[in-house]
């Protein structure tokens, strides 16, 4: 890719504490009103110095804000880029959606897109965000404790905060979570796919969760509840896959930029519209191909975590001799699942030619620091473990 205008990147430490965030917002601040585009690098080593080395590489078009890596939940992670109109038409729309600008609580990495915009966001309500020190790893305390600080009761905007499944999960599970996320006026639940059951506990207990849907190529979530923010289009490919329109579209990689046509994002995401509600499907690349049959792997998973046991699930294909690839699942629970529970359970909800073939019970599902599973790493797993 080659622009008649480009600028160098400037490599930045991602901000992980509240110090570290306020300093850090100056500079955002600078990028978005046209100085050098910053790359946040993460503290663990070696994707700082993967990242690190494409940044010394790489030089952008005017008018970008931000160089992001996408998550990389099934391959390389590759350098999106980030306007500066792009990343505010995103906030712009998401405080429309919500009720106005707000105060926002930080308790998502800045290395990726989620936490980035919710920084974003505070920039333009002119309110500097609470953030949770997430460094040590997430807890309820830290984030109830957050809450507090924020003296909701006091004040007249209104409050906000992002999160993870597993973060909400995590919440819910605490009854001083709960109370902290009732006091919020939305909880924005984004970046993997969360279950029904989770969502509807959290509606339950009073929570305003909204489940979004969303890129780093898109600036973080674009769709709300299925429904896309305003000035957002949507339309399904003919192989299925979803695509997106709208100011907040990113402007290509670092490196390639086939991914945009005419002002459409192709995405890698399956779905479909219902008088125009989005219902994802999961990632076309997370299809199994097992005996000739197209297994969405997503789509299993759903049904898994239905199981009361089950607290997370990953389904990989492995290869197999007889099948071309065996449908494994992998799940986390408080004990080990058999395989015909796991099949029983599934049996009415999914055709038989999805069910697994075979169920390994680990202690935890290895994670992206994006908050996804390491769908690579799940899969390296249950070749190494799988008959």
């Amino acid at each position: 890719m080659t622009f008649a205008s480009a600028n160098a990147v400037e490599m930045v430490d991602a901000p992980a504490n509240p110090k570290d965030v306020a300093a850090f917002l100056p500079r955002l601040s600078a990028a978005l009103m046209g100085d050098a585009p910053l790359l946040p690098l993460p503290a663990a080593a070696p994707e700082r110095e993967r990242l690190r080395d494409a940044g010394n590489r790489c030089f952008v078009p005017t008018g970008v804000a931000l160089v992001v890596p996408t998550s990389g939940s099934t391959g390389i992670p590759r350098l999106a880029l980030l306007s500066a109109a792009a990343l505010l038409a995103s906030a712009d729309r998401t405080h429309e959606v919500l009720g106005g600008r707000g105060h926002w609580l930080l308790a998502l990495p800045t290395t990726h897109i989620a936490g980035l915009q919710v920084l974003v966001r505070s920039l333009r309500a002119g309110l500097e965000p609470v953030v949770v020190d997430t460094a040590g790893g997430f807890n309820a305390a830290d984030f109830s404790a957050a809450v507090e600080s924020m003296d909701i009761a006091s004040s007249e905007q209104p409050h906000y905060t992002a999160l993870v499944p597993t973060q909400l999960q995590r919440l819910l599970d605490d009854g001083a979570g709960v109370e902290a996320l009732w006091q919020l006026d939305a909880v924005l639940v984004g970046g993997a796919a969360a279950p029904d059951d989770l969502l509807s506990r959290a509606s339950a207990a009073g929570i305003n969760v909204i489940s979004t849907y969303g890129m780093t190529e898109t600036c973080a979530g674009c769709v709300y509840d299925g429904v896309p923010l305003p000035d957002v289009n949507l339309d399904i490919a003919a192989d299925g896959r979803i695509r997106v329109a709208g100011p907040m579209l990113f402007d290509g990689y670092a490196v390639g930029d086939d991914s945009l046509t005419d002002g459409w994002f192709t995405t890698s995401d399956l779905g479909r519209l219902d008088d125009g509600v989005l219902h994802v499907q999961g990632r076309a690349d997370n299809v199994i191909v097992s005996g000739g049959v197209n297994v969405p792997a997503e789509a299993v998973e759903r049904v898994l975590l239905g199981i009361a046991s089950v607290t997370g699930a990953v389904v990989v294909g492995v290869p197999d001799s007889e099948w071309g690839e065996r449908v494994v699942a992998v799940v986390t629970a408080g004990v080990a699942i058999e395989l015909s529970e796991v099949r029983s359970w599934c049996l009415d909800a999914i055709p038989h030619e999805w069910l697994p073939r075979e169920v390994l019970t680990l202690e935890a599902i290895p994670m992206l620091p994006s908050g996804k599973p390491d769908r690579t790493a799940v899969r390296h797993i249950a070749a190494k473990l799988a008959r």
